[in-house]
């Protein structure tokens, strides 16, 4: 879904915790590894992209974490990729990757790597359930899982990954009013992504779209 709504009234921390539980389980979307099936944006353009890259590129499974800190006004843990790094150098990502053959499940790997990545002991997150999957243009499919995360953690941050840490207001990325329609041309077609500028963080592309995905499972009526 590409549009901007209006703002609605803030969701408490235990409402949205209360929707997650409800509308989120653990079953794993068959995107996330069968070619034939091609995960919608709701953009055409995006979507276009997507099909040619199916053809073009093999599936690369990914997991992300989307760690929700239950504050008094929750906020979400979100990560700045090492800038030496040759993909995505720099940019504003949650904890995740590639998910191994190790992996037990698109959770396990979502896990594993925020640990990894962050050094989030895992006995504080309270894992809820997977949103859908995100397609990018790199070939990847990625599966985010929510999770309700205690506070009290300490992280450890693997500067081989990760540059910094930190943490945006949960109300001011489920605001639509935040989430920015920006464009660029992508094989002759228009693609649209979503940005959310936050102070001298520019969060956009995959994340800022897998937030929006956040936004519409749980915060919609």
């Amino acid at each position: 879904m590409m549009g901007i709504e209006s703002a609605p009234g803030s969701i408490s921390s235990a409402d949205f915790f209360d929707r997650a539980l409800r509308r989120l389980r653990f079953d794993v979307p068959p995107a996330l590894t069968d070619a034939s099936v091609i995960p919608e944006s709701g953009d055409h353009g995006t979507d276009r992209m997507l099909r040619l890259i199916a053809q073009e590129r093999p599936i690369r499974p990914a997991a992300v974490l989307i760690p929700v800190i239950e504050h008094a006004e929750p906020t979400v843990l979100l990560t700045m990729r090492a800038a030496h790094l040759n993909d995505h150098a720099g940019q504003i990502a949650f904890p995740g990757g590639k998910i191994d053959a190790a992996d037990n499940s698109p959770l396990d790997a979502a896990l594993r790597e925020a640990e990894e990545e962050i050094g989030l002991d895992r006995s504080y997150v309270e894992p809820i359930g997977y949103l859908d999957v995100y397609g990018t243009g790199f070939g990847f499919r990625i599966l985010p899982t929510v999770a309700r995360v205690r506070p009290g953690f300490e992280l450890t941050i693997n500067k081989s990954e990760v540059d910094d840490a930190f943490e945006v207001p949960l109300s001011f990325l489920m605001n639509p009013g935040n989430h920015q329609l920006h464009s660029k041309e992508f094989r002759g077609a228009l693609r649209s992504y979503y940005a959310m500028p936050f102070a001298e963080r520019y969060i956009w592309g995959a994340t800022a779209g897998i937030l929006r995905l956040m936004y519409e499972r749980i915060c919609l009526p």
